[in-house]
C-alpha cells in the first residue's frame, strides 16, 4: 500500500490531475504528484480494470474512473489531463476529450512521438488546440505495468516539451510547472526535430537490440548463446525487454525518422565490416576513437544544462551556475595546476599535420581544448585519449585534413577559432565554425583580414562576427604583415596559414606575445627564424610527429600567485609551471608590487622553460603598470586587479585596450565588480585605476567570463563578507579543477544553480 497524503485545494498546482492509462508512466505520475502533493485528487481512468481497481486498492490513485464522461461536467481550469496510453490508442482518447471536455481543461500527453500527437490533435480538433501541451519525458524502465511504478522515476530527467504556435501560454507553464514539480528538467523543442533526434537516440538502439537479440534468438544454439553472454551484451540489449506494444506504435508513428536513422546506421556498419574484412586499421580506430570520444562526452552531460532551454544555439549553453563564496582562507597548499591551455590547442594542431605519431603528455581537457580535439576528429584525425592527459594524435600530414560534414562548433574558445581559421584556409574543402553566444560575439576581423590578403576568401557577420565560413582549394600567397595590434591569436593564425604558402612570410610585432606557436613550429622541424620583434617562416615543410610534454598553465596558475601574494601567513607551491619569458608578465607584475615570489628547479621541458614557483605573503604597494608588460599578462589582468585591491596606493594599467574584446569586456567588469565590493576604481579606455581598500561583500557578475567569475573567486580571501559571482559555468573552458583547488586553499565555494 502507498502511503496517503492530505493537501488542501487551495495549495495545490491542479485541483484534479486525470491520468488515463496506468501503466509504468501513468502509475509514476501518480504517485510522484501525491508524493509532492501537487494536486488535491489523482484520479485514474484504465482500459483494464483490473489494473484500475489494483491502482485503487494500493493507494496510486484516489479515486478511479471508467469513461471520462464521470466527471468531465466538473473539470475545469484547474485540473489536468493526462494521457498516458500507447502511441496509437492517443487518437481515440483524444476525441473523447474532445467530445466531452471544456477548452478550459489543459491537457497533455507522454507519447515519444510528437509529429504524430500534434497533427493528430489539428485533425480530431480541426485546428491546433490550445488546451493541448505536447510532452515527452525521457525516462522510463525496462520494465513495465503497476508494478514497476516509482514517485523518482523522473526526478532529475528531461522532459521535453514541444508547444505549438496555438499552445496557450497560460497551459504550457502550467504542464512545465508540473514536471518541474516532479524534479524533471524541462526544456522547448520544435516537433519534427523532437522526432528526428528521438529516432537517432532512442528509436534506433531499441530497434537495433530487437533486431540482434531476434537474429540471435533465432539461431538453433541460441542458449549457449545466451548463457555466456558478456556483460556488454546484457547492458545493450537490456531495452528489448521493453513494452512490444509500446514499439511497435513507435515504429509505425515514427517511421520516417527511424528508417532514415536505420539507413545512416546499416551505412556507417558497412563502413566497419569493410574495414574490418580488409584489416584496415585506421578506419577501425577512427570509428572506435570518435565513437569513445561521443561517449565520454555523453557521460559528462549535465540535464541541469538543458532547463527551460528551447530548441536554440542558446540549448548547447548550460544552465547558469553561481559561486557563493565566504570570507576568508588559510592559503597554505602544494598545488599541481592543470596544463598550460594555449600548447594545449597547438598540440593537437601541429600532431594532426604532422604525419605519423605525436604523443602529448599534461593535455588539459578542458572545454575549450576538447572542442579544438573534436573539430580535428570531425575532420577525420584520430586522436587517441585524453586519458589522464596523454594523447595521440595519428597525423594526417598538412593536406591530409578531410571535410566535416557539419559545421565546427567550438564553444566558447576563440584560441580554437582565431588559430584554426589560418590553418584551414589551406585546405581544399569549404569550412563553417560556430560556437556558443560569447564567442558568437568576439570579432574575427582582425584574422580575416589578414587573411584575405594572403589569398584566402573568408566571410563572416557584420561587424566580423562568427560564425566563420571559408572557401577551400585558394591558392595562398606570402604576405609581409605588421601587426596593429600585439596578439598571439592573430600572429598563430597567419603562421598556420603560412605553411601552405610557397615561399617566404613575415610578420612583425608591436610588442612581444607568447611565442609557444614559434617554439613548437622549431621543434616540429619546420623553417621558422625569430629577432627583433620578427617572424619569418617558409611555407611547404612536411614535419613529422614527436613526443610534446605540456607543463602545467601560468595564467591559470596566476589566480593561486594572488591567492598567496594577498593572504597573510600564506605559503603555496606551485608545481611545474610554465615559465615562457613571453608569459611571465604577471610574475614581474606581482614583483614590482613587493609580492614574495621565488622559482626553483628551472628546466627546459622540450621547448618551454618551466619552474616550481613559490609564493609567500607579503605587503603589496600600487604601481605603474610598464606598458611593456601589457601583452605579458593580458590574460592575467582579471585577478592582477584583485591583488591591486589589497595593495596600499593606486595601482595604473593602460595600453590595455584589448581586454575590452576578450571574453567580456573586463575593464568594465573588474571596474563594476570591484566597485560594488566597495572597492574604489577609475575605468579608462584603455585601462582603470585601482585604489586599494578593503573589500567587502555583494552580488557580482562575471559576464560568462571564467576569468572574471576566478578572480572574484580569489577576491573572497579578502573580503569581509560573502561574494556571490553570477555566471560561473565557463570556469570549466578553461580551468576544470579550480574549485576543488580552491578548497584547497580554505576558500569554502559552493557552486549552486542561478
Amino acid at each position: 500500500m502507498y502511503m496517503s497524503y492530505e493537501l488542501s485545494a487551495e495549495d495545490a498546482l491542479f485541483n484534479r490531475i486525470v491520468i488515463i492509462g496506468l501503466g509504468l508512466i501513468g502509475a509514476s505520475i501518480a504517485l510522484a504528484a501525491k508524493k509532492r502533493k501537487l494536486c488535491y485528487e489523482v484520479i485514474g481512468l484504465n482500459r483494464k480494470s483490473s489494473s484500475l481497481m489494483s491502482a485503487k486498492k494500493t493507494g496510486v490513485i484516489d479515486r478511479a474512473i471508467e469513461n471520462l464522461s464521470e466527471i468531465s461536467l466538473n473539470l475545469n481550469e484547474n485540473d489536468l489531463i493526462l494521457i498516458c496510453v500507447p502511441t496509437l490508442e492517443f487518437e481515440s482518447v483524444l476525441k473523447e476529450c474532445r467530445r466531452l471536455l471544456r477548452d478550459c481543461v489543459t491537457i497533455t500527453d507522454v507519447c515519444s512521438v510528437k509529429g504524430y500527437t500534434v497533427d493528430t490533435a489539428r485533425a480530431v480538433f480541426g485546428f491546433e488546440p490550445f488546451q493541448y501541451v505536447p510532452g515527452h519525458p525521457i525516462a522510463g524502465s525496462e520494465k513495465s505495468g503497476l508494478v514497476a511504478a516509482a514517485p523518482e522515476l523522473f526526478a532529475n530527467h528531461l522532459v521535453i516539451l514541444t508547444p505549438t504556435l496555438r499552445t496557450g501560454e497560460k497551459n504550457l507553464e502550467r504542464v512545465k510547472r508540473l514536471w518541474e514539480g516532479f524534479g524533471a528538467f524541462v526544456c522547448y523543442m520544435d516537433t519534427s526535430r523532437h522526432d528526428e533526434i528521438l529516432a537517432s537516440t532512442s528509436h534506433l538502439p531499441h530497434m537495433l537490440a530487437y533486431s540482434l537479440v531476434a537474429t540471435l534468438a533465432s539461431r538453433a544454439d541460441y542458449q549457449d548463446i545466451f548463457r555466456f553472454a558478456a556483460g556488454g551484451f546484457k547492458d545493450f540489449t537490456r531495452i528489448a525487454a521493453s513494452d512490444p506494444i509500446m514499439w511497435r506504435d513507435i515504429a509505425l508513428t515514427n517511421r520516417r525518422a527511424i528508417v532514415n536513422a536505420l539507413d545512416h546506421s546499416l551505412t556507417d556498419l558497412h563502413v566497419l565490416r569493410n574495414a574490418i574484412e580488409s584489416c584496415d586499421s585506421n578506419t577501425l580506430m577512427e570509428v572506435f576513437t570518435r565513437a569513445q570520444g561521443a561517449r565520454k562526452y555523453l557521460s559528462g552531460i549535465n540535464p541541469h544544462m538543458f532547463k527551460n532551454r528551447s530548441n536554440s544555439d542558446d540549448a548547447k549553453d548550460s544552465e547558469e551556475i553561481k559561486y557563493v563564496i565566504k570570507p576568508g582562507g588559510h592559503c597554505r597548499a602544494e598545488l599541481r595546476i592543470p596544463g598550460d591551455k594555449s600548447i594545449s590547442h597547438r598540440s593537437l594542431m601541429f600532431g594532426a599535420l604532422a604525419e605519423g605519431l605525436t604523443s602529448v603528455t599534461g593535455f588539459l581537457e578542458g572545454e575549450d581544448t576538447l572542442a579544438t580535439l573534436q573539430a580535428f576528429r570531425d575532420m577525420g584525425v584520430v586522436v587517441e585519449g585524453p586519458s589522464e592527459g596523454r594523447l595521440l594524435i595519428h597525423g594526417v600530414g598538412l593536406n591530409g585534413l578531410r571535410k566535416p560534414t557539419k559545421p565546427l562548433y567550438l564553444g566558447n574558445s576563440g584560441t580554437s577559432m582565431r588559430l584554426l581559421s589560418g590553418l584551414l584556409v589551406g585546405q581544399d574543402f569549404d569550412v563553417e565554425m560556430v560556437g556558443d553566444i560569447s564567442l558568437s560575439r568576439r570579432p574575427m576581423n582582425r584574422i580575416a583580414i589578414p587573411l584575405k590578403r594572403m589569398g584566402a576568401i573568408i566571410e563572416t557577420l557584420d561587424g566580423g562576427l562568427p560564425p566563420v565560413k571559408i572557401r577551400g582549394g585558394r591558392k595562398l600567397n606570402s604576405i609581409e604583415y605588421q601587426m596593429p595590434i600585439a596578439s598571439a591569436q592573430v600572429k598563430s593564425s597567419i603562421l598556420f596559414a603560412s605553411l601552405y604558402v610557397n615561399g617566404e612570410s613575415s610578420i612583425s610585432e608591436p610588442a612581444p606575445t607568447r611565442d609557444h606557436t614559434e617554439r613548437m613550429l622549431k621543434g616540429f622541424g619546420c623553417d621558422v627564424r625569430t629577432g627583433n620583434s620578427e617572424i619569418i617562416i617558409r611555407g611547404g615543410t612536411h614535419f613529422m610527429g614527436k613526443c610534446v610534454e605540456i607543463p602545467s598553465d601560468i595564467s591559470s596558475a596566476a589566480f593561486f600567485m594572488v591567492a598567496a601574494a594577498i593572504t597573510p601567513g600564506s605559503s603555496v607551491l606551485l608545481k611545474n609551471i610554465g615559465v615562457n619569458p613571453t608569459r611571465v608578465g604577471v610574475v614581474n607584475i606581482l614583483r614590482m608590487m613587493g609580492a614574495d615570489i621565488e622559482f626553483s628547479h628551472t628546466y627546459n621541458q622540450g621547448e618551454e622553460p618551466v619552474a616550481d614557483i613559490q609564493v609567500k605573503y607579503s605587503p603589496l604597494v600600487g604601481i605603474d603598470i610598464p606598458k611593456g608588460q601589457v601583452a605579458l599578462a593580458i590574460d592575467e589582468f582579471p585577478v592582477i586587479f584583485v591583488a591591486a585591491a589589497c595593495a596600499s596606493g593606486a595601482t595604473r594599467l593602460s595600453g590595455a585596450t584589448e581586454l575590452r574584446v576578450k571574453e567580456s569586456d573586463r575593464i568594465k567588469a573588474m571596474s563594476d565588480g570591484l566597485t560594488l565590493l566597495g572597492i574604489e576604481v577609475i575605468p579608462a579606455a584603455d585601462g582603470l585605476t585601482v585604489i586599494g581598500g578593503v573589500i567587502g561583500g555583494g552580488e557580482v557578475d562575471s559576464l560568462g567570463d571564467h576569468r572574471i567569475a576566478m578572480a572574484f573567486s580569489i577576491a573572497a580571501l579578502r573580503a569581509t563578507s560573502e561574494i556571490c559571482i553570477l555566471n560561473c559555468n565557463n570556469v570549466a573552458t578553461s580551468f576544470p579543477t579550480f574549485v576543488q583547488l580552491a578548497r584547497q586553499v580554505g576558500l569554502d565555494v559552493v557552486v549552486e544553480s542561478q
